[in-house]
Formats: structure tokens, sequence, C-alpha cells
């Protein structure tokens, strides 16, 4: 229950809509009080007092009934769906920001179909309950309650005997809800399994094919999907169980009305018109019963769908991802580590890290796979938080500064380069919105790009193709690079940049990012001496340990592990 209320919660933003939802909700239901009434005065002044004459203004008034009711009823129907729409617009709002300032450690542990699969399908599926939920279940217990109402003044024994099924209603719903939270979660659960499989394998389907793995990624996918059938299969047969054992109680107030109506009749105790009235207002009793008992099947589903989402609604922020210290301007760009260690999880990853990066400086960090480098440059944009140490920019201690501000002076350029699928202007304006044209061209030329952006089709606003699928790789990486020079950071982080480019290409972006790196720090993690030998101090990593430190030449005549690497051809000429 507490979850269903945090979903109508959502609504509460909007008290003038609700406000005039129960208004209209209010009028069509008394309305719908007037065709028995009506029944009855017909019965009484038409067939039994014989004032025909009078027969046209009482159909009149049962028209204009139902035409007041209809019309109140469009009402209510679109000031409910304006309603629920904007609260589904605040709650797909709210969990797409909640995504984007969640920890990365918590994008790390979970499935990224499984992620997709409660923002596509598990947020739509709480649709159902605010929609529904309201449309349903509001105007249903109004109409149970006015119905009810009716009836008791009317005839209290024959109202009771309308309700005598009540009980049995209510112990139905019961059993079926005690059961229905896990058979709705197994359900969703295997939904978000197996569309976590279906991602998996689109994303690496070049992969599939290049093993002639086809069959066998089929038969896994059809393993997944039984299992959503399975679940879903059990909701049904639940249901299948539940809903006309529901009909069929109320069939039996139907036949209990008939028969006290008839013993009343037959001992003088009941006029004939009330229980010609009674037969035509006690669908409205049944029906929104009916609507109720969907309304709980739904809420079930609902419930399940929002355990999910409220699941990452619940976990903690990024620290600092909007609030904290702001960077002192200009920043100046002195970087220092400090006995620094971090852990992934569990698994130590860096131990007792200190190094140092004047304002200007190229700081190269080299070592075998494995050895730290990326992990320093990923704390350095805060994408994950250090257990112990220091990390400084400029004196400020690095966790207490404001995200946004820290990474506004940040360019950070991956080995694996990745584009949106969209223009390529769209895509270097990710780094400066309001970017001109000569601007996106003069960091093309810098980055060597502009030559083939050139030649696309529609140039800048050439649409690249999902993760840049109609580029080359070294196309895509010298995008990327043109997107890091375009924001013009302080701070530059550079992890294997020029590794997807040919060695004329590297040469020609090498220059361009040494002109760039003037006055500024830069991080570089490479394989290539080209890239290395020019660098102001060379951090050599094993193990998450600094083991060396110094200028190419320095470290070269040291013959250490730099020395070793550059004759294991790790380090490339």
């Amino acid at each position: 229950m507490k979850t269903v209320l945090r979903i109508f919660s959502y609504l509460g933003k909007y008290p003038k809509l609700a406000t005039a939802q129960l208004f209209c909700a209010v009028i069509m239901t008394l309305m719908l009080l007037a065709f028995p009434i009506m029944t009855g005065v017909v019965s009484n002044e038409v067939i039994d007092r014989g004032n025909i004459e009078k027969l046209p203004q009482y159909i009149l008034i049962v028209i204009a009934a139902f035409f007041t009711r209809d019309f109140f009823n469009f009402l209510r129907i679109l000031i409910n769906n304006t309603f629920e729409q904007k609260a589904v617009f605040d709650l797909r709002s709210e969990l797409y920001d909640k995504l984007q300032r969640l920890r990365l450690k918590w994008f790390d542990e979970r499935r990224t179909g499984d992620v997709m699969t409660r923002v596509a399908e598990d947020v739509p599926q709480m649709e159902r309950i605010l929609i529904d939920g309201i449309e349903q279940g509001l105007v249903a217990f109004l109409q149970i309650l006015i119905v009810s109402a009716f009836l008791f003044t009317c005839s209290p024994l024959l109202a009771l005997a309308a309700l005598s099924p009540l009980p049995l209603l209510m112990l139905g719903a019961w059993l079926y809800t005690r059961h229905a939270a896990n058979r709705y979660r197994m359900a969703r659960k295997a939904t978000g399994a197996m569309n976590a499989m279906l991602h998996d394998n689109i994303a690496g389907i070049r992969q599939i094919k290049s093993y002639a793995a086809e069959d066998e990624e089929h038969t896994s996918f059809n393993q997944a999907s039984a299992k959503v059938s399975d679940a879903n299969m059990q909701v049904m047969k639940a249901w299948a169980v539940y809903s006309p054992s529901m009909s069929f109680f109320n069939s039996i107030g139907y036949a209990l009305v008939l028969g006290v109506g008839a013993w009343q009749i037959h001992n003088g105790h009941l006029d004939r018109a009330v229980l010609l009235q009674f037969f035509t207002i006690i669908w409205a009793l049944y029906e929104p019963l009916g609507r109720l008992h969907q309304l709980n099947q739904m809420s079930q589903s609902s419930k399940a769908a929002a355990e999910r989402v409220f699941t990452i609604l619940d976990e903690e922020n990024e620290i600092h991802a909007t609030e904290g210290a702001e960077l002192p301007t200009p920043v100046r760009g002195h970087v220092q580590l400090k006995q620094l260690d971090f852990s992934y999880s569990e698994q130590p990853t860096l131990h007792q890290i200190s190094l140092e990066a004047q304002p200007g400086q190229t700081i190269a960090l080299v070592g075998s796979t494995g050895a730290g480098k990326s992990t320093i440059v990923n704390l350095l944009c805060r994408f994950y938080e250090y257990d112990q140490g220091s990390i400084t920019i400029d004196g400020t201690e690095l966790n207490t500064i404001a995200k946004p501000s820290l990474r506004s002076a940040i360019g950070y350029v991956t080995q694996e380069a990745f584009l949106f699928n969209g223009p390529v202007r769209e895509n270097l304006q990710l780094a400066k919105r309001d970017a001109t044209d000569e601007e996106m061209w003069i960091a093309l030329q810098a980055a060597n790009a502009n030559g083939f952006v050139e030649a696309l089709p529609e140039g800048l606003d050439s649409v690249v193709g999902e993760r840049g699928i109609k580029l080359s790789g070294g196309e895509k990486q010298r995008l990327s690079i043109a997107r890091a020079l375009l924001k013009n950071p302080p701070i530059l982080l550079l992890d294997e940049a020029t590794a997807s480019v040919d060695s004329e290409t590297e040469l020609l972006i090498q220059q361009a990012l040494d002109r760039l790196m003037e006055n500024r720090t830069a991080f570089v993690i490479a394989h290539r001496l080209s890239t290395i030998r020019n660098a102001d101090r060379i951090y050599v990593l094993d193990h998450g340990r600094v083991i060396e430190s110094g200028t190419h030449e320095a470290l070269l005549a040291s013959n250490g592990k730099y020395a070793s690497l550059s004759k294991q051809a790790f380090l490339e000429e």
C-alpha cells in the first residue's frame, strides 16, 4: 500500500485539476440516478394512473440527465488525462534526472537492458494506475456510495440483499492480492532479464556473427523469453480464477434481489415500481465492483513496476552531483595527488599514489594493462570517489568541489570514442552549446578532422549513426578530440587519445595537441613514444603503484621498468 500511495503522491502538485475532476465525477454519478427515479415515476404516473400526457416531459428529463452525465464525463476524461500526463511527465523527468546523477559504480553493477526496461516499460506500467486508478477507482467508489445510498432510501431490505455478496468479494480480493505481488515481481524481473540479453546481443551483433553463434544466441534468447511467458502465465492463471469468481458473486446479488423483492411484493410490503427501480440501477452497483477488481489486478502490476523504479529513485546521488565548492577562477591547473588509495568494490586498485602536475605541464602515465592509469583519470573526473589520500586542484580538495564546476574545467578524450546518433554539429556542441560554425571548424582543423567532415554529404549536419557507425575508428576519434578542443579547458585528460589513428594522422593530431597543451595541464595515457617522450614528467605505474618517475631520457638511463617496456616494444615508435 505504501508503494501505491507513493505513486499517487505525484498527483499532489495539481490540486485544482484534482478538485475539478472530483466535481465532474460527482455530477456524472448523480445523473445515473435520474433513470431509475424517472422509471419509478413513469410506472406510477403513466402506467398505473394513465397520465400519458406527462410521458414526453419525463422522457426529456431522462435524455437531459443522460446528456449532462456524458458531458461531465467528457470533461472528466479530458481533465483526468491532462492531470495524469502532467504527473507522468514529472515522474519520467525525476527518473531521468536521477539516472544522470547516480554514481558510475551503480551503472557498473547493472545491465543496461534492465535499466532501459525500468524507464521504457516499468514507468508506463506505473502510468496505468495513475490513469486508470483515478478514472476507474474514483468514479467506481463514488458510484458505489451514491447508488448504495439511493438503494437504501428505496428499500433497506433489498439494499442489504444487493450488498450481501460484498463479504465474498472482499475475501476473494484479499486472497488474490495476498500472493499477486510476487507473481508480478517475477514477471517484471524476467522481462528485465530478457531485455538486457536483447540489448547485449544487438550491441554485440558483429561478434555474434563473426563467431557464427546465431543459433546458440537464439536458443539463449528463447530460454529468457520462456521465463517471461511462464511468469506471465502464473499471473494470468490467478486472474482466470479470480475474475469469473467475482462475477459469480455479483450474480448472487441479482438473484437475491429478485427473490427478496418478489417475496416482499407477494406479502404486500413492496411496490412493484420500487423493484423495477432496483433492476434499472443495480447494474450501477455491480459494474464498478467489477472495475475495482480490474483495478486491483492493475495495481499489483503497477506496484511491482513501481518498486523497480523507486529502487532507482532511492539510490544515493553522486557526492556533490550539483552542489559543493566552486573551483577558483581562472583555473591554473596545479594538480596534486598525495598518498592516494582506491578500490573498485573490494578489489584494491591504487596504493599510495603521489604525483604532481604544475600548471601547464604535460604528465604521461605509463604502465602495463591494469596498472591503474585509467583509474587515475577517472578519479580526476570524480567518476569515482577515492578511499584515502588527497587530490587537489589549485589547492582545493577534489572531493569538495561541485562536479559541474570540476568537469567544466576538464576536457576528456577516452580510448573508445563515443558519438551520439545525430549530426556532427550536435556531437561537437556537447562540449560548447553556443559554439559557432567557425569555432567548430577551427576545432576540427586542429584535430585534423576538417577534411573528412567537409567531404560528408551535409558537412556539419551529417548524421554519424549510432555510436558513430558511419565513420571509421580514426574519424570517430578525431571528432572526439575536436570536441575536447572546442571545450578549450584548462586541464586535459587524454586516455589513449591517439590509439585509433594511423601513424600519419597521429602525427598531425599530436602536433595540434602540442600546440593546444601549451600553458595547460595535461594528463596523457599512451603507448607511443611520440606521445610520451616530450612530457614534462613520466610516471610509471605497476599494480597500482608509482614505481618510477622522471623524464624520458632519465628513465631510459635508469634502466628500470620504463626502459624494459621500451625494449619489449610495449612503447611503440
